[in-house]
């Protein structure tokens, strides 16, 4: 949520005291959206995640997970398990809201908080329970229960205790359905933006950057999570067509009065309960949808039901942590800082921009270092490093790329061969010449036929 974050409180400020307006700021939403269809197009986005290290969209993937985590123990979105503190950085929470100062951190009474015990046993136990008996429907059944158990109002874990915010939910509950229609769409946006200067240029600029690193990192690790990433290419199935639905989905939010509205990193509890097509998006609009008629009932599931939930996806997210080349200290070390950044930063974007600065720092140092000593001078473990280039082979590069080359072809994308294998080979990649001309061990299996002790082909 940081982007929505920037867009209200930087942006648009407190009740509209920022230094651009409330429409304004959706005008550049709108600009912002059209500008990434014509990057998604021209596969700009596509290329972007390509020349991205292989360890560091893993870890990408791996910092999106404890993301999660993080929100799910939190205060404000989960169990509440730990919440900010004065001397430190985080603190351990789960006190009741009596014992809580006014920024929120437990004064006393840690860990003693009712709804943090309903959430961790019936939101996590049992939901992790029945994830072991393979279970579709177990993270809806751990939310579920943990609602009901907690709309009554005399247990000790109501979400509508007898106070004033209580009460206010309970009448908002007992409406069960409801509906607010939306007004004045035609004129969500203003399109003087000359009067807004070089704050909307800069609103604009910082919701490009951001969202460019955010929303393709998100949608590559949601991809890559779903097991649908090839490898050999770095890309999915249909990917451009997935950054356009992307894109034109953030002008479209913005008519009707939203920040920009892209891939979130909650499309992992869909992936998780075997979600791999676009049904799963279709289903989760519809369920959407109903919920515009039922607000009453899904506004008060209590987030102490879904915190746990997010939690067991960021531990399924994590696991491919083992994909990181941790036997070079420039791969390793970029990795980790972008899988660590992403949750404490609170931000997806700065924790790859934070990986991308210090990937470029370590492994340009190294660079400089052996142009000036010809060579002589590299890590002792330089050969364990993982093969990267910022010039991608011809099949990975835009189409507009291979148009300029002179590719009669330029619209079809070739895959990607081993990268020791395609800088070096020639010809016929099943040939004994070529094979020859690599690094790869090639055992040589001569073995007589049955018919006479001709020597037979042999085998790689």
């Amino acid at each position: 949520m940081g982007l929505n974050a920037y867009f209200t409180f930087q942006v648009v400020g407190w009740h509209g005291t920022g230094p651009v307006s409330y429409r304004l700021a959706l005008t550049a939403v709108f600009i912002e959206g059209f500008i990434f269809v014509f990057l998604s197009l021209i596969g700009m986005r596509q290329w972007l995640v390509k020349i991205i290290p292989a360890s560091m969209k893993v870890a990408a993937s791996v910092g999106i997970g404890l993301f999660l985590t993080l929100i799910g123990l939190s205060n404000t979105a989960g169990i509440g398990a730990i919440n900010g503190g004065v001397n430190t950085p985080l603190d351990l929470g789960g006190c009741p809201d009596a014992f809580r100062d006014k920024t929120g951190v437990c004064t006393s009474h840690k860990l003693r908080n009712p709804t943090l015990w309903i959430g961790i046993f019936c939101g996590g136990v049992l939901t992790a329970w029945l994830m072991m008996y393979r279970v579709r429907s177990a993270i809806i059944i751990g939310i579920a229960v943990v609602s009901v158990l907690s709309w009554p109002r005399t247990t000790p874990f109501t979400y509508f205790p007898y106070t004033e915010e209580g009460a206010s939910r309970f009448d908002f509950f007992k409406k069960v359905v409801t509906f607010h229609p939306i007004q004045n769409v035609l004129n969500a946006q203003d399109w003087n933006v000359a009067r807004a200067g070089s704050q909307f240029a800069l609103a604009l600029f910082t919701f490009l950057y951001v969202d460019i690193l955010d929303c393709t990192g998100t949608l590559y690790s949601m991809a890559r999570f779903s097991g649908v990433v090839d490898d050999s290419t770095g890309d999915f199935p249909r990917s451009t067509l997935a950054y356009c639905t992307d894109a034109m989905s953030i002008s479209i939010g913005s008519l009707f009065g939203s920040s920009p509205v892209t891939a979130f990193v909650e499309s992992a509890a869909g992936i998780a309960e075997g979600g791999k097509t676009g049904l799963t998006a279709v289903t989760t609009g519809v369920c959407f949808l109903i919920s515009i008629f039922f607000a009453p009932i899904f506004a008060s599931i209590p987030p102490w039901a879904t915190g746990c939930t997010l939690v067991l996806v960021g531990c399924m997210m994590t696991r491919s942590i083992v994909d990181i080349n941790w036997r070079y200290v420039g791969d390793a070390i970029p990795a980790f800082i972008t899988l660590v950044f992403m949750p404490f930063s609170f931000s997806i974007a700065y924790g790859l921009i934070a990986g991308i600065m210090t990937y470029a720092a370590l492994n340009g140092l190294v660079y400089i270092m052996k142009l000036i000593s010809f060579g002589r001078v590299v890590p002792p473990d330089e050969d364990l490093r993982e093969y990267w280039t910022y010039k991608p082979k011809s099949g990975s590069l835009p189409w507009f790329v291979r148009l300029a080359q002179g590719d009669r072809r330029f619209w079809e994308e070739s895959p990607d061969n081993h990268p020791a294998i395609s800088e070096r080979t020639k010809g016929s990649a099943h040939s004994d010449k070529d094979f020859e001309s690599t690094d790869m061990p090639i055992e040589m299996d001569r073995y007589r036929q049955p018919d006479g002790g001709k020597q037979g082909e042999s085998r790689v």
